[in-house]
């Protein structure tokens, strides 16, 4: 005999903590909804089908790994006048004197395409030839709140829709039992939940948060899946929690937020019997889980994160962003003055980066998945306040994408002779994220929404597809 149960004590018990995602699933269909994450068709025939985005939160210094500047060894500990981005920000005033501070980390040419990249990322040094070099970044945002929420959002204040909603929006789920979108260990500063959130966008579009940045591996998970009652007893319960909803869905038809209520316990109960096994690492051969460095101090915890996004990927995860960072106001790669802490962090994230390019590659996922590293901005050529690290840089700084129909070996544009703005072939993270979309047959410039009398869309009214960059 089942023990009633209110509806709030259910979803304290099982609710998962979906909250606003959500999948229509079978029992959607059922109840005469249309599933609004079923595959779709893209625009145009596409070179990828998923992203993994490695999140370098805080902002990695271009010109201490991948950024090669002799200029800054040449004039180490000069004083040059350089338009800094803070104090404009702040006073307005151009041309602060600053002490030019050459790279910690020696540079040398790594594969047969002889790109240039610093000893600070090794092992990442070993796929250089499977590499698409962006050096000529440039962004929105001094700060990292701003600068993160842009780097997500495409906007540095307004509450916009995240990337990988709009990913899900366009393209739909290739996996019905799992979650379209995936952050796995997000940080809950510097915008935190609305860097995966649909904003405007129906909820169902939700992306679903695994641990917290900064926290073990461990709890980078889906919390409360097995449940302790029967499976005969489990499915009662929800199909009289179905029952509900469905009556509920009839007396106020087309409330999106309810329907992603809905959906989102259908989830939750078609997880039951796969997230489990997506989840569990132990699965993976010794020789995959060494790939990752798992097992090691240094790498164990990203290593682990990254698998997952490999598992997630593979079985159908469309959007899977991996954030290194932690939950403080100075983020991970924060080094405003202490450069040497580069690595350590470096270390972290270097042989799990190495493994999952190479996984995805022995797998053939590489060739339509795209692998984007990077922060929200780079760091300065030059000393901050004259100590020993480097303030935020948004003006110029590198990140790198790999499979999904980029160029290998290559590298696009350039910053100035320091590093410090870009100059040739200057590319917007309004032009990265029209990229990307492109890349997935998204054309960006149509792939909008309408909301409060006028179609928003992840560019706003910019950007440009960087043609240059594909194969």
């Amino acid at each position: 005999m089942l023990t009633p149960i209110s509806r709030r004590e259910w979803l304290t018990r099982t609710g998962c903590g979906f909250g606003g995602l959500a999948l229509a699933g079978l029992a959607a269909a059922d109840a005469g909804r249309a599933n609004p994450l079923a595959p779709k068709a893209p625009l145009f025939p596409a070179r990828a089908k998923r992203v993994i985005f490695l999140f370098m939160q805080g902002g990695v210094s271009h010109v201490d790994s991948f950024d090669y500047k002799p200029r800054l060894d040449k004039d180490d500990g000069k004083q040059l006048s350089f338009d800094d981005a803070r104090v404009i920000a702040n006073s307005g005033a151009r041309g602060s004197s600053q002490r030019v501070m050459k790279p910690l980390w020696k540079f040398a040419k790594h594969g047969q395409s002889g790109r240039w990249a610093s000893d600070l990322f090794p092992e990442t040094n070993r796929h250089v030839d499977d590499l698409c070099f962006v050096h000529s970044m440039h962004t929105e945002g001094v700060a990292h709140g701003p600068a993160t929420l842009f780097l997500h959002c495409g906007s540095t204040t307004f509450v916009r829709p995240s990337m990988g909603s709009w990913v899900l929006y366009g393209l739909g789920s290739e996996n019905e039992n799992l979650p379209g979108f995936v952050s796995i260990a997000p940080s809950a500063g510097n915008g935190g939940a609305r860097n995966y959130g649909p904003a405007f966008l129906p909820a169902v579009y939700q992306g679903t948060g695994l641990g917290h940045a900064g926290g073990p591996a461990s709890e980078a998970t889906i919390h409360n899946l097995a449940g302790a009652q029967s499976p005969e007893a489990q499915a009662a319960r929800f199909d009289l929690l179905r029952d509900l909803h469905a009556e509920q869905l009839k007396r106020t038809p087309g409330n999106s937020e309810l329907e992603a209520v809905a959906n989102s316990y259908e989830l939750a109960w078609r997880m039951q019997h796969n997230a489990p096994g997506v989840l569990d690492l132990a699965k993976e051969s010794a020789e995959t889980q060494k790939l990752y460095g798992i097992g090691e101090k240094a790498t164990d915890n990203f290593g682990r994160q990254c698998l997952m996004a490999r598992r997630l990927c593979e079985a159908g995860v469309r959007y899977v962003q991996v954030t290194y960072g932690d939950n403080t106001a100075n983020p991970a790669w924060d080094q405003h003055s202490n450069l040497p802490k580069h690595g350590d962090h470096a270390r972290a994230v270097d042989k799990p980066i190495a493994g999952l390019l190479a996984d995805l590659k022995r797998r053939g996922l590489l060739e339509d998945t795209i692998v984007w590293w990077g922060g929200e901005f780079g760091r300065t050529p030059y000393a901050e306040k004259n100590g020993t690290g480097r303030d935020h840089n948004p003006g110029g700084f590198t990140v790198w994408l790999a499979g999904g129909g980029f160029q290998r070996g290559f590298a696009h544009g350039a910053t100035d002779e320091f590093g410090h703005l870009a100059v040739q072939d200057k590319v917007h993270m309004h032009d990265l994220h029209a990229t990307i979309l492109h890349q997935l047959g998204l054309d960006h410039e149509k792939l909008t929404y309408r909301y409060a009398g006028r179609d928003f869309r992840l560019t706003d009214v910019h950007g440009r597809v960087v043609k240059e960059l594909f194969v």
